[in-house]
């Protein structure tokens, strides 16, 4: 398959991109509106810099980045894009107006025609992996820039862009540079065709989170609010649905020896919030829900995680965490935000996406790796039991943070470089 096949291909899907958002749509109100976006009818003025960057996560890592480049570049007008509400909405919390923001549309051709001719950028970065052929295509023959930071490329990732060399090949070569977390992953694009000299090794942004000191102080707050300082809390965060059993079934053999214990169980995306809420209340436990407002009693089990952006915060509430997508083949979430916040780590066997992460934080002793509900139990059970322990792994998981900082300095320097030079 070559890019005008694709192309063709794409024109005829179309019809269900339109049945996808309203599938979303259903589920989610934070799909109902702005659907022209997505096939590239927003107004837009020029801006230099382009950026997008999927979803939460990724907007996240991408925040301190832009901020940099903000500081050092007054003069520079940015656009900011993401696919999902999630990443939309932390987009317009970190930079408000002083950004351009939008969606970034579907790769249809004439859809990202229009929207380019519109910004004209000099500079397009691309937040981890997120590649669209088309995409990359008309912003190379506009003469913009292409640099894609913070790069990750899994194996089975790599596997599928050699599936269609013909269509992948020449979307990868029109990256001017390629900011990659780690050597395995720099070699992975150069086998795929990427010029050495375009790849440089620069680390993870993703350990370069900063924590503001106000969510620390929150945290430690409204854990003594709730009256749990000295007993266990944990939480089990961006969990999906087929890992909601094996959460709960882990706390309820906690409860059997910690009656006091809390579980902060904080689902992944907004449209599960209620299939989490009715799962808590099947499993026969006692729920708070965090958007109601309603303060826990003595005899609440699980606080629901229903709000956005208070992930990193309901961290700081608990002493240990586990990280979901990872019980599930979903490819997993970032441990290093609980790690950052001093939390030792379980993960699931399926994290793929954080593959060399998660090596460093378990070589250190700083992190888990637990196949179910029962081994996960045990890991807690174990933590909670020998303090002295559960002190040491979360002081081990807060080290590979702070000794692997430094990847935003680097990509500045990538991004700098190839932008200065005319």
């Amino acid at each position: 398959m070559n890019r005008h096949l694709y192309s063709i291909l794409l024109y005829l899907l179309s019809p269900l991109l339109l049945a996808y958002l309203s599938l979303r749509a259903f589920k989610s109100p934070d799909y109902r509106g702005r659907w022209g976006e997505r096939f590239g009818f927003s107004k837009l003025k020029p801006t230099q810099v382009l950026i997008h960057s999927v979803s939460m996560g990724e907007t996240l890592a991408a925040i301190p980045l832009v901020k940099a480049l903000m500081k050092a570049h007054p003069e520079w007008r940015f656009t900011i894009t993401t696919t999902s509400p999630t990443g939309s909405a932390q987009v317009i919390k970190a930079f408000g107006d002083t950004v351009q923001h939008c969606y970034l549309p579907f790769d249809l051709p004439f859809s990202v025609r229009r929207f380019l001719r519109q910004l004209s950028p000099e500079l397009c970065i691309i937040m981890e992996t997120e590649l669209w052929p088309n995409l990359l295509h008309q912003a190379h023959n506009l003469g913009c820039k292409l640099v894609l930071a913070n790069a990750r490329l899994s194996q089975k990732s790599a596997n599928n862009y050699a599936r269609f060399p013909e269509l992948n090949r020449p979307m990868l070569q029109s990256l001017t540079a390629i900011a990659v977390q780690t050597q395995v992953e720099a070699e992975r694009f150069i086998a795929l065709g990427v010029d050495a000299s375009r790849v440089q090794v620069c680390g993870s942004l993703k350990f370069d989170i900063q924590i503001d000191e106000l969510k620390r102080q929150q945290a430690t707050a409204l854990r003594q609010q709730w009256r749990r300082t000295y007993v266990p809390v944990w939480v089990a965060g961006s969990v999906h649905p087929g890992e909601f059993a094996a959460v709960l079934a882990a706390h309820q053999q906690l409860l059997a020896r910690f009656p006091r214990a809390l579980l902060i169980m904080a689902p992944r995306h907004p449209e599960q919030f209620e299939l989490a809420a009715s799962s808590i209340s099947q499993a026969g436990l006692q729920l708070v829900r965090r958007s109601a407002e309603v303060g826990i009693s003595g005899d609440t089990q699980v606080l629901l995680g229903d709000t956005m952006g208070e992930l990193l915060m309901l961290y700081g509430c608990a002493d240990h965490a586990f990280v979901g997508g990872t019980l599930i083949e979903n490819g997993g979430h970032n441990p290093l935000e609980p790690a950052a916040m001093g939390l030792s780590v379980c993960v699931g066997p399926h994290h793929w996406d954080f593959v060399q992460i998660t090596a460093l934080l378990a070589d250190a002793g700083g992190l888990t790796v637990v196949t179910s509900a029962d081994k996960l139990a045990e890991r807690l059970l174990s933590l909670f039991e020998q303090p002295e322990m559960a002190q040491k792994a979360s002081a081990a998981a807060l080290s590979v943070v702070t000794n692997n900082r430094g990847a935003l300095a680097k990509q500045l320097a990538v991004i700098e470089a190839i932008y200065l030079i005319k």
